[in-house]
């Protein structure tokens, strides 16, 4: 498509591959507050899409110069939308535009072809993802492209200390096999908005570390609950080597962060028989394991999510570059405050909205107002 000298088009790995990658470079990615993070795709620009069921970028230029990009995925998910919850979801993700070249309508235009793909593949939502104090991704999406907002969960990012922790005597962790995990998350989860409808896939993706289960010990696990009973309080999460598609790195921090994470790394090597813990490098390229498919049931099982996040962080430890554990909870989850997380790295309010791609304007009014069917969110490990 052509706007004058803007030129969009689809993504071509032996074109636009270095040109992309610089752009990346020339981009801050992150909160805009107190820190700044970068991402380094590993010389794969798509490496955030490319697990998704179906996918594109697109790439716009003014001259030979490339100055925009933006990514989009296409899925089957939940949306509770009589008569039917089941919709085609459309997934807006990593627009950049060159900072020489904001506020010239080119992200408009990006959305605008992309949103344009979503129609042509029958897509019935268009949703997308950003800090809620972005104020520039804000107006471009909800006051010019018609966004509504739709949820505001939270994104809890905690540092993993390269010593194991101890794990509660009273606590068993045992590992579910695929089948047995795909039973239970569409036995229990299938009402949360975005349940994804092909989970079998992302489960058995080679990304995905496995899926475990904590309950008291005492009681027993009969596997998939097949006989209808379950130990009187359990919880479940899943665990996605994001660090395997790309890095992050800690582009600006506070003085008084940097000072501190050289300190206690120093203490840490001249006296180790403290046990202090020392704060991560931050600053060169890390990995990190994503938490997803939360889920708990009975009056102790927040104690028991609090023991799978550390379950989680001792398998960090063995992972040479996985520096953080990062999950994303609804704003109002029982999860959260179970869940340890570093608030300097987190983000608070990360703000989803929703457009429909099908007239459905009465609709999709009222999806931002119907509260979550269940207490969990289920947040797809591809779109990180």
């Amino acid at each position: 498509m052509v706007y004058g000298e803007l030129k969009i088009r689809s993504y071509d790995v032996q074109i636009h591959r270095a040109r992309v990658e610089d752009l990346e470079r020339r981009c801050e990615v992150g909160p805009t507050k107190r820190v700044v993070l970068f991402t380094d795709t590993m010389g794969d620009p798509i490496c955030r899409i490319k697990n998704s069921p179906m996918y594109k970028m697109l790439i716009a230029e003014l001259g030979s110069e490339l100055v925009g990009v933006i990514q989009g995925s296409i899925k089957l998910a939940t949306v509770h939308k009589p008569p039917k919850n089941l919709a085609r979801l459309g997934y807006v993700l990593g627009l950049r535009i060159a900072p020489l070249h904001r506020r010239k309508g080119i992200g408009l235009k990006l959305v605008l072809e992309l949103e344009k793909w979503f129609v042509a593949n029958d897509v019935d939502y268009a949703y997308m993802a950003t800090e809620k104090d972005n104020e520039a991704s804000v107006n471009l999406f909800i006051k010019k492209l018609g966004y509504a907002e739709f949820r505001t969960p939270a994104i809890l990012v905690n540092p993993v200390d390269r010593r194991a922790l101890r794990l509660s005597s009273k606590t068993e962790v045992a590992k579910l096999r695929i089948e047995e995990a795909e039973f239970l998350y569409r036995k229990l989860m299938t009402s949360t908005e975005f349940f994804p409808d092909d989970i079998g896939n992302i489960l058995r993706n080679r990304l995905s570390l496995g899926t475990w289960v904590a309950y008291q010990r005492g009681e027993s696990w009969d596997g998939v609950g097949s006989d209808g009973k379950f130990p009187s309080s359990w919880a479940m999460l899943s665990v996605w080597n994001s660090g395997e598609l790309f890095k992050l790195r800690l582009g600006k921090a506070p003085l008084s962060c940097l000072t501190y994470t050289k300190i206690s790394r120093l203490i840490d090597k001249i006296f180790p028989c403290f046990k202090f813990s020392a704060i991560p490098d931050f600053f060169s390229p890390f990995g990190f394991y994503f938490m997803y498919g939360l889920h708990l049931e009975g009056p102790l099982s927040g104690k028991l999510v609090g023991d799978l996040c550390q379950f989680v962080h001792n398998m960090a430890t063995k992972t040479k570059d996985c520096k953080v554990i990062v999950t994303e909870v609804g704003g109002k989850e029982m999860l959260r405050p179970n869940i340890p997380y570093w608030k300097s790295l987190s983000c608070p309010e990360d703000l989803w909205c929703i457009k429909a791609m099908k007239n459905e304007e009465s609709t999709i009014l009222q999806l931002p107002k119907t509260p979550p069917t269940t207490t969990s969110l289920f947040v797809d490990p591809r779109e990180v």
